[in-house]
C-alpha cells in the first residue's frame, strides 16, 4: 500500500521523457521571480511574510504530475494547462506572503503641540495660537494639520486633517494646568500622525517639564523619523514669593499648645502679610519679613478637643511683588482621636420627615449625631476621620458630587468608617447611584439581574455644546454621567452635528450593557455647531419609535441658536409619547429661549437654564433617572428574616413595610431581611458586608413616614436603628505604628516607627491614595531598628492619604497617615528652559523656530517621501476566482471550432455535425477492426428483438498509425478479450 501511495504521488519517469520538458517550469519561475523582484525593488509591492515564498518548491511537484500524467490534450493545450496551474500556485503563494501595494506619498501630516500649563501665561498662549493660525494658512492644500494641547495631561483639540479652521481658533479641550508633561503631549501627537505620510511635530512650550519621562518618547520619535520643531516661549521672573510647606507636630494632645512651622521662599528680600487658618477660621494674621532664599516662620497653635484639624497658611505679597498666585498657600492636617460620631446625610431640598425619625432614634440611644446636607459634605476622606459611621437617608446622587462620593468610599475602604444607605424614592437605582463609588461600597448593586421582565427605558441625547468654553469636553462628560445612571437593559443613543458628515449618531440606541464600548465612542466624538434642531430630532424620534422601551425620553443641550423644530415635528413627539427636556446654556447675546421652553412644556419634559456648566452633569443625571422609576415597588409586605444577626437581637417580628427599591445582593453580601412577594423570588431589604477595613449596609425600604410608617411607632424601632448603626460602625484600633510622611521634590517620603514593646520584624505595605482617584501600593523597607521607609513618585497636587499595614505572623498593625502637596513644581520654575527644547530638536533632527516663520517654512517643500501601502489580498483572491474555472476549462472542455465557424457563417449545423461524426466513426472502425465495427446491434427496448444475419467479410489490418506494428488476429475477438489482453501487457511492462 505504501509503495502504491508513493507511486501515485510521485509517478515514475515516463518513456520518451526529455530534459527539454523542464523548460516551461524554468520559464515560469524566471518570469514569476523577475516580475515580483522588480516590483519589490521599484517599491511598488511589499510582502509582510516573504518566507511564504518557500512554498514555491511545490511547483516542481505540480510540474512533475503534469508531465507524467496521461492526457489526451494537444501539445499546445498541455502547455497552457501547465502554465495556468503554475500561475494558480504562484498567486496562492503570493497571497500567503501578505502583499501590499506601495504608493509614494509626499503629503505632509503636521501636529502642533501647544503647552497650556499654568507656567505659560495667557498672553503666551494667545501668541502661540496666532502663530499656529498664521503658519497653517500657508500650508499646501494636500498637507494635513492638527492641534494637541498638554499640561499635566494631554488632549486632542483638532485631529490631523486637510481642513484646519484657523480663523477664530479657540481651545475647547480641557487639561490640568498644574504640571507640564511634554512627554505625554509628544506621545499623543505621534499617535495621531499616520505612518505612511511624511510627518512633523511643532512643539510650543517654555521647556519646564515637571512630569513624564521624555527620553523614551524621543527615542520612539527618532525611530519613526518624526522631527520635532520647537518654538521656545521665554520668560524670567525677577520677583516671586511662595510657601514651600507647612509642618505640624507629629504627636499632639488636646488642651496643649504646639507650634506650626511654615517654610517660605522668595527670590528677593521683603515683607508680606501672612494668614493662618484652622478649619477655615483665621487663627493668625500679621506682617512677616523674610530674606532672599528660604525662611522658617513659627506660629503657636492650641488644640482644644479631639477631632480633625486642617491648617492652611497663605502669604499675600504686595501687588507687583509676586508672579504666581498658585504657590502662595500651604496646607497640612492632623487628627486627634476621640469619641466616634455619627454623620447623617440628607437631601438639601428634601423632606425633613425622611431623616428626622432616624436622627431622633440615634440621639435617644446616646450617640453623637451630626446632621449635614450633602452640599456641606467634605470632598476628601481624611476629613471624615472623626466619624465612625455615615448614614445616607433618601439622598439623590445628583446632590453628591463624584468627589464627595469617592471620599465616602475611600473612608469606608481605607479608614474603617461604616456606611449605611437608607432607601426611598431618591435612593439606590432611582436615585442615580448606578456605577458610582458609593455603589462600589454598598453590599447591593443597582442591576436587578434576577428579574426576567423589567420595563426598560430609551434615552436619546442631542449634544450641541461647542459654542461655550470647553463645550465639547463638558458635552462628553455629561453624556457619560447620564449613561451611568441607566440600567443594563435600558437603551441610550447620542446625536450630534459633525463638521464632516453633518447630523449623525455618535452611536444609535444601544443597550447599556455595552457601556465600556459606548464610552470610547463618546470620547472620540467631534461635536460641531448644529444649524437646525429638526434633523437630529427627526432621527432621534424615528429611533425611539422603533424601540420597544416602555419609557422614551430625549434630552437636548444647546445655546439656542439652531433653527427651531417645526410644529408638525413637535406634534409627532406628542403623539409618540416621547418627552423632551431642553437645557439652554450660554445663549448668544441673551437669545430668546421661549422656543426651547415651549417644546419642553408641550412634550411633558423640563426646561433648564443653568448659569454654570458644572451643574450640567447633575441635570443629565436627573433626566436619566426618569427612566429608572420602574425599580420602585409600592407594595405592602412583611419582611422575612433570611439570616439572624446581632442587628436583630431581641426582635422577633416586624411590622409591614409599604414599599422598597429593587436591588441585587452582591455575592459576598449577607442578606438579613428579604421581601418575598412572588414564589421563587427574594429581594434584599437589609444586607451587610465587609468592604476593605470598613463595613457597609443597605436598607432598601425607608425608616420614615412613607414606606416605614408602621415602623416609626414600632416599639423596637429605636433598638433596630441603634443596633444597625452599632454593627456597622467602625472603630480604629490602637496601633504601635507612628507614620510620618511628606513631599520632597517630585517624590513622596514615608517613614514608619514601630513602638511595640516586644521584639518583632514587620512586613509593612503602604496603600497610597492621591489625586485623580489614583491608588498606588508600596512595600516599605527597614532602614534601622524599628524604622521603615519608602519613597514613591508624586503624580499631582492635592492630598495623599496613606494606609500602612503589616504583620509579623502574630500581631496585625494598621495606621493612617498623609500629607498635602500644596504646590506643584509647575509653580517653582521661574524662568523658561530653552536648553531642553534644543535637546528635543537635536535628538529628533528638528529645527528651532523664532516665531517669525511662515507657512512655507513650517511646511517645508524639501520633505521625506514615504510609501503608503494597501493590502492586495482582495485583488489576488478575485484573480484566483477567475483562474480556477479557467484551469478546469482548459483541461476538460473541447470546442468544435468547425461547428462554431459554420454557425457563424450560417451553414447547416446538422450537416457539419454528421460529417464530423462520420469521420470519427471511420477512424474508430479503422483502429478497432471489423469485428467491433460490424458487431450486430440489438433492437427494441431492453435488447429484445431478432439479431441481424451475419455478413462475412475478409479481415483487414488496422492502419499503421493506429496499431503497434503487429498483425491483427485472423479471427475476430470480443471487446472484453481485447481489454484484458492490453491490461496483462501493461502489467508485464510495469514489472
Amino acid at each position: 500500500m505504501n509503495v502504491r501511495w508513493t507511486r501515485e504521488l510521485f509517478p515514475p519517469v515516463p518513456r520518451g521523457w526529455r530534459w527539454r520538458a523542464v523548460l516551461p517550469l524554468l520559464i515560469f519561475l524566471a518570469l514569476y521571480g523577475g516580475l515580483l523582484g522588480a516590483l519589490v525593488r521599484w517599491d511598488r509591492v511589499m510582502f509582510e511574510r516573504p518566507a511564504a515564498f518557500g512554498l514555491l518548491g511545490t511547483s516542481v511537484w505540480v510540474w512533475w504530475l503534469h508531465v507524467t500524467g496521461v492526457t489526451g490534450l494537444r501539445p499546445w493545450r498541455r502547455q497552457v494547462a501547465l502554465q495556468v496551474r503554475l500561475l494558480l500556485l504562484g498567486l496562492l503563494v503570493a497571497l500567503l506572503a501578505e502583499p501590499r501595494s506601495l504608493r509614494p506619498n509626499d503629503d505632509m501630516s503636521l501636529m502642533y503641540v501647544l503647552d497650556v500649563s499654568d507656567s505659560m501665561q495667557d498672553e503666551a498662549v494667545d501668541e502661540s495660537l496666532s502663530f499656529v493660525a498664521r503658519t497653517v494658512t500657508g500650508k499646501p492644500a494636500a498637507d494635513r494639520a492638527g492641534l494637541a494641547i498638554f499640561g499635566r495631561n494631554a488632549a486632542v483639540e483638532l485631529g490631523c486633517q486637510a481642513s484646519f479652521p484657523f480663523e477664530g481658533l479657540t481651545l475647547n479641550a480641557r487639561v490640568g494646568g498644574d504640571g507640564t508633561n511634554i512627554a505625554r503631549g509628544l506621545s499623543l501627537a505621534a499617535a495621531l500622525l499616520p505612518e505612511d505620510h511624511p510627518a512633523r511635530i511643532v512643539l510650543i512650550s517654555d521647556g519646564n517639564a515637571t512630569e513624564g519621562h521624555l527620553d523614551s518618547v524621543l527615542a520612539r520619535l527618532k525611530a519613526r523619523r518624526i522631527p520635532v520643531d520647537v518654538l521656545p516661549v521665554s520668560y524670567d521672573f525677577q520677583k516671586e514669593v511662595w510657601l514651600e510647606r507647612l509642618d505640624l507636630p507629629r504627636i499632639v494632645r488636646a488642651g496643649e499648645t504646639y507650634e506650626v512651622n511654615i517654610l517660605l521662599g522668595s527670590l528677593t528680600a521683603g515683607s508680606s502679610r501672612l494668614v493662618l487658618r484652622e478649619n477655615g477660621e483665621v487663627v493668625y494674621e500679621g506682617e512677616v519679613r523674610y530674606a532672599a532664599g528660604k525662611s522658617r516662620i513659627q506660629l503657636p497653635i492650641y488644640l482644644r478637643r479631639p477631632g480633625y484639624y486642617e491648617y492652611s497658611a497663605t502669604i499675600e505679597p504686595a501687588p507687583g511683588e509676586d508672579g504666581f498666585r498658585d504657590n502662595n498657600t500651604a496646607s497640612a492636617w492632623l487628627y486627634i482621636e476621640g469619641k466616634g460620631r455619627v454623620l447623617l446625610l440628607h437631601d438639601p431640598g428634601g423632606d425633613e420627615r425622611d431623616w428626622q425619625p432616624v436622627a431622633a432614634a440615634l440621639t435617644a440611644a446616646g450617640l453623637d449625631v451630626q446632621c449635614m446636607d450633602t452640599f456641606s459634605l467634605p470632598t476628601h476622606a481624611l476629613s471624615l476621620l472623626p466619624y465612625h459611621v455615615a448614614l445616607i437617608v433618601n439622598v439623590p446622587a445628583d446632590t453628591v458630587s463624584p468627589t464627595q462620593q469617592e471620599a465616602l468610599r475611600a473612608a469606608v475602604y481605607g479608614q474603617g468608617m461604616g456606611l449605611v444607605m437608607i432607601g426611598g424614592k431618591n435612593s439606590f437605582g432611582p436615585g442615580g447611584y448606578r456605577r458610582t463609588p458609593i455603589e462600589q461600597a454598598l453590599p447591593v448593586t443597582m442591576d436587578v439581574r434576577q428579574r426576567r421582565m423589567m420595563p426598560k427605558g430609551a434615552l436619546a441625547i442631542i449634544l450641541h455644546t461647542c459654542e461655550f468654553p470647553e463645550g465639547n469636553t463638558w458635552g462628553k462628560r455629561i453624556a457619560k454621567e447620564a449613561m451611568k445612571v441607566l440600567g443594563p437593559g435600558d437603551e441610550v443613543g447620542i446625536l450630534a452635528y459633525g463638521y464632516q458628515g453633518g447630523e449623525k449618531w455618535i452611536f444609535p440606541l444601544t443597550p447599556m450593557k455595552e457601556y465600556q464600548r459606548l464610552v470610547r465612542r463618546v470620547n472620540q466624538a467631534q461635536i460641531g455647531d448644529m444649524p437646525s434642531f429638526a434633523t437630529c430630532m427627526t432621527m432621534g424620534l424615528k429611533a425611539l419609535e422603533a424601540s420597544d422601551a416602555a419609557a422614551k425620553h430625549m434630552v437636548i443641550i444647546s445655546d439656542g441658536d439652531p433653527s427651531p423644530p417645526p410644529p408638525e415635528l413637535v406634534g409627532k413627539f406628542i403623539a409618540a409619547h416621547v418627552s423632551i427636556s431642553m437645557v439652554a446654556i450660554f445663549p448668544h447675546g441673551g437669545m430668546d429661549q421661549s422656543v426651547m421652553q415651549s417644546v419642553a412644556r408641550a412634550t411633558g419634559g423640563r426646561y433648564y437654564f443653568p448659569n454654570d456648566p458644572s451643574v450640567l452633569p447633575a441635570i443629565f443625571i436627573k433626566e436619566a433617572k426618569t427612566l429608572r422609576r420602574t425599580l420602585i415597588q409600592n407594595k405592602t409586605f412583611l419582611p422575612v428574616v433570611a439570616m439572624p444577626t446581632d442587628i436583630l437581637k431581641g426582635i422577633d417580628a416586624f411590622p409591614p413595610l409599604h414599599g422598597y427599591v429593587l436591588t441585587t445582593a452582591k455575592p459576598r453580601a449577607v442578606t438579613i431581611l428579604e421581601a418575598r412577594l412572588k414564589k421563587g423570588e427574594a429581594d434584599p431589604i437589609l444586607a451587610v458586608w465587609r468592604y476593605g477595613i470598613g463595613k457597609a449596609a443597605a436598607f432598601t425600604s425607608d425608616l420614615s413616614y412613607n414606606w416605614g410608617k408602621d415602623w416609626v411607632n414600632w416599639e423596637h424601632y429605636r433598638a433596630f436603628v441603634r443596633q444597625l448603626v452599632t454593627d456597622v460602625s467602625g472603630g480604629r484600633r490602637k496601633t504601635s505604628l507612628h507614620v510620618t510622611s511628606f513631599a520632597a521634590g517630585r517624590r513622596g517620603v514615608i517613614m514608619v516607627e514601630d513602638a511595640f514593646k516586644g521584639e518583632s520584624l514587620l512586613d509593612l505595605t503602604a496603600e497610597i491614595s492621591g489625586p485623580d482617584d489614583r491608588i498606588e501600593r508600596l512595600v516599605l523597607k527597614q532602614s534601622g531598628p524599628r524604622r521603615y521607609e519608602g519613597r514613591f513618585e508624586l503624580w499631582g497636587r492635592g492630598r495623599y492619604r496613606l494606609l500602612v499595614g503589616g504583620s509579623d505572623g502574630k500581631r496585625q498593625e494598621q495606621a493612617l497617615g498623609g500629607f498635602v502637596v500644596n504646590t506643584s513644581l509647575e509653580y517653582k520654575r521661574f524662568r523658561s528652559n530653552p536648553v531642553l527644547l534644543e535637546h528635543i530638536a537635536n535628538v529628533t533632527r528638528g529645527r528651532v523656530f523664532s516665531g517669525e516663520e511662515t507657512g512655507r517654512e513650517v511646511f517645508p517643500a524639501d520633505r521625506e517621501v514615504r510609501l503608503a501601502s494597501q493590502p492586495l489580498a482582495l485583488a489576488l483572491l478575485m484573480l484566483l476566482a477567475f483562474l480556477l474555472p479557467l484551469d478546469v476549462a482548459v483541461r476538460r472542455i473541447q470546442l468544435d471550432w468547425e461547428m462554431i465557424v459554420s454557425r457563424w457563417r450560417g451553414k447547416d449545423v446538422s450537416t457539419v455535425r454528421t460529417q464530423t461524426v462520420g469521420v470519427l466513426l471511420t477512424r474508430a472502425r479503422a483502429w478497432r477492426g471489423p469485428d467491433l465495427a460490424d458487431k450486430p446491434k440489438r433492437s427494441g427496448a431492453g435488447g429484445k428483438g431478432k439479431p441481424k444475419p451475419k455478413v462475412e467479410k475478409k479481415p483487414t489490418s488496422p492502419p499503421e498509425s493506429a496499431g503497434d506494428g503487429e498483425a491483427s488476429p485472423a479471427q475476430p475477438q470480443r471487446t472484453t478479450d481485447r481489454l484484458l489482453a492490453r491490461k496483462r501487457q501493461w502489467k508485464s511492462e510495469k514489472k
